[in-house]
């Protein structure tokens, strides 16, 4: 009962607090290209409240009354006229006999006005000029002439979205759609899409999950510095003073409270363990249901009548945080959603990419010629590295994991989030090894790296394989010399993506890493599998750069057939790929 209280209690706990006035320029900085956009840092011009407060009972009764299949349907709708007439309409209306809801939504509501294409794939093509024509398919025009009424926050410069349901840029996805921009030789699309987040963040003092209203209260694991360095590794070191600014914003935001917090108390993403040790968790501003799930938050609520509904809202949507919506690894019974408790944890993944952006950041400050600051933040990036190994290593498990602040412990439980250490460069030789060895006893699989070791129907758990998690372990592992694991993750990752795309012609958001053909697709999760697919597309392209023999044979592990003799894997792929028809909504190339 008092951990129960005490994770109330620092859920729950808001108050002021100074932002980082050390690390913000004095004013509100623009970058160039918001300038030369002629957009401000500061205002949108919708109005940045989610469609549940906008339309209040309206909102919920269209939600619990399932109109349309997806929760996320209503909330990216656009009000035909002012929010405020539209409820005071159904305030008069909804309580007439002839009365009818569907109806009253369909006169003041339309769909987002983006045309929708049927993009077929080409069976001709290889795999990666199928991943080249797609990007032309996922990219969206700048947001110009969005509604002030509209969920949508709208972009000055065209960018690229994930795919199906997800038609709006969303923060860490784009890191990795970035990467596969790069190999496409798309430069000008990874710039626009690094100058759009530069600007959320100046508008809004963050990156928040994707630019959508009822996205705001939260962000995303942080990838901001990384994406500046892919343009520095393009453009050189004038790129991190270009960013400077936003780098030092986007720090402020997940620091926030860090000169105020006592020791043993927790505020919005900072903890501070009893022994003054300063870590980060995932948090959302809001405890209410999200916007884009509200009817299964609320049954999640229902049915858990003995949770406190505002802790478990808070908790889903910081859940939405993670990236790992929803994951064993977050729960306190490992595998039930109701016990979900990620605002009570200090998460491996956060912390080793809180330790890249204070490095970033002491990288633009030395560009700058600022060694003052530079020093303080490689300071408090090794104390930060210091932690993670202290703290997040678990030698039950011979892997990294999540520290749970309330209960005093480890979380115990094992998942890919292991590989973000040796991502960083953060663990010791020692622990990489041992990393190493548990990924190949415990998480490798036929058809790549699965996520945890977990079969609980929730998609961030066995046996699904995550495009990004294949990365950054193929990335972490390859920084501490163990290249065969790597090449083996790798190869079998690209080897899943080629055969599900010869039976599909199909790249989709998650694959079943334990089919050993790469043929089943992946389950769980609020919504069903997506097809485009963003990061997947960007992965499998960098992978296939890293790994060009992975095309042929090698490709699928020994009791997978390889492709007729002579013809790489990819090709033969494509070759015996159907015409497959995409719901993708298309726009022009540019």
């Amino acid at each position: 009962m008092q951990q129960a209280h005490a994770r109330r209690v620092l859920s729950t706990t808001l108050c002021a607090a100074a932002l980082l006035v050390a690390y913000m320029p004095p004013g509100t900085a623009q970058t160039p290209a918001a300038n030369q956009a002629g957009v401000s840092g500061n205002a949108s011009p919708v109005v940045a409240v989610p469609p549940s407060e906008l339309y209040g009972a309206l909102y919920r009764d269209v939600e619990l009354a399932h109109l349309y299949p997806d929760s996320k349907t209503f909330a990216d709708m656009v009000p035909n006229a002012p929010p405020q007439q539209i409820v005071a309409d159904y305030a008069r209306q909804k309580d007439g006999a002839q009365f009818a809801l569907k109806s009253f939504v369909e006169q003041r509501f339309t769909l987002p006005a983006r045309e929708t294409k049927n993009y077929v794939s080409d069976p001709n093509q290889s795999i990666t000029a199928h991943i080249d024509t797609l990007w032309s398919v996922l990219r969206r025009d700048p947001d110009a002439s969005a509604s002030p009424w509209s969920s949508l926050l709208p972009l000055p410069y065209p960018y690229i979205v994930p795919g199906d349901r997800f038609d709006e840029i969303y923060y860490w996805d784009s890191y990795f759609i970035m990467l596969g921009l790069r190999q496409s030789g798309r430069e000008e699309l990874l710039k626009n899409e690094l100058d759009n987040f530069a600007i959320l963040i100046d508008r809004y003092g963050h990156i928040p999950n994707g630019n959508r209203t009822y996205y705001l209260s939260r962000s995303q694991p942080p990838f901001f510095a990384q994406m500046v360095r892919l343009a520095a590794d393009r453009e050189g070191d004038q790129v991190y003073l270009r960013y400077l600014p936003q780098l030092r914003k986007e720090y402020a935001y997940w620091m926030d409270g860090h000169d105020k917090i006592a020791a043993g108390s927790a505020y919005r993403h900072l903890v501070r363990l009893p022994d003054g040790t300063l870590l980060n968790r995932y948090w959302d501003e809001r405890a209410t249901p999200r916007d884009e799930s509200y009817r299964e938050d609320v049954a999640t609520a229902q049915a858990t009548p003995q949770r406190n509904a505002e802790d478990l809202w808070r908790n889903l949507r910081a859940g939405g945080e993670t990236g790992w919506d929803f994951s064993s690894r977050w729960f306190t019974d490992g595998k039930t959603l109701a016990t979900i408790e990620v605002t009570s944890l200090i998460p491996v993944d956060l912390n080793c990419l809180l330790v890249d952006l204070e490095r970033t950041l002491a990288k633009a400050y030395r560009v700058q010629g600022d060694a003052s600051h530079a020093e303080n933040l490689e300071q408090r990036a090794a104390a930060r590295a210091d932690a993670i190994r202290r703290v997040l290593w678990d030698p039950q498990l011979d892997a990294f994991g999540d520290y749970d602040f309330i209960a005093h412990r480890l979380t115990h439980r094992l998942s890919a989030a292991t590989v973000y250490p040796l991502y960083a460069g953060v663990a010791t030789k020692a622990q990489a090894a041992a990393v190493a060895a548990t990924i190949r006893a415990r998480l490798l699989r036929p058809g790549g790296l699965a996520t945890t070791t977990v079969n609980t129907g929730q998609q961030w758990d066995e046996p699904n394989g995550w495009a990004p998690l294949q990365y950054l372990a193929v990335t972490g592992l390859r920084r501490y010399g163990h290249a065969d694991l790597a090449q083996q993750i790798a190869t079998r990752w690209i080897g899943t993506n080629v055969t599900y795309y010869q039976h599909t012609g199909k790249l989709v958001e998650k694959y079943d890493v334990d089919a050993k053909a790469g043929t089943t697709a992946a389950g769980g999760g609020e919504y069903p599998l997506q097809d485009g697919f963003g990061w997947t597309n960007g992965v499998l392209r960098t992978l296939m750069a890293m790994y060009p023999d992975a095309a042929g044979p090698s490709t699928r592990p020994a009791d997978v057939p390889a492709g007729p003799a002579g013809v790489s894997e990819a090709a033969s792929a494509a070759a015996a790929a159907p015409k497959t028809t995409h719901r993708l909504r298309a726009t022009p190339a540019q």
